[in-house]
């Protein structure tokens, strides 16, 4: 979680799920068609770990249903119902809730 979703926040979190997750060769990294999945940083790490990427069409939100349906379940379920005093808090509360909850 990071105040602003750029390259590097997309990238570090990837990274983190191919270290814990260990995907084999051939994983369909589905995304839509924001600036941080195109750069060539993305790219780079995508093909070094034997990624294909998939983006969405322009204006197709339901080829995104899965994700989106998650985070409308985290809204919903948490976010909603907190009023987060400061973003460790939030980020503490939510990464319980994804790894020890919804997990």
């Amino acid at each position: 979680m990071d105040q602003r979703m750029n390259a590097q926040l997309v990238n570090h979190a990837l990274l983190m799920a191919i270290w814990k997750r260990k995907p084999d060769k051939g994983l369909i990294w589905h995304t839509d068609r924001g600036g941080q999945y195109a750069s060539d940083n993305h790219g780079k790490i995508l093909k070094q770990h034997g990624i294909e990427q998939s983006m969405s069409c322009k204006g197709d939100c339901l080829d995104n249903t899965v994700s989106e349906s998650f985070f409308h379940t985290l809204k919903t379920e948490l976010v909603h119902h907190c009023n987060f005093k400061t973003r460790d808090e939030a980020k503490y509360r939510i990464f319980e809730y994804i790894e020890v909850f919804y997990n």
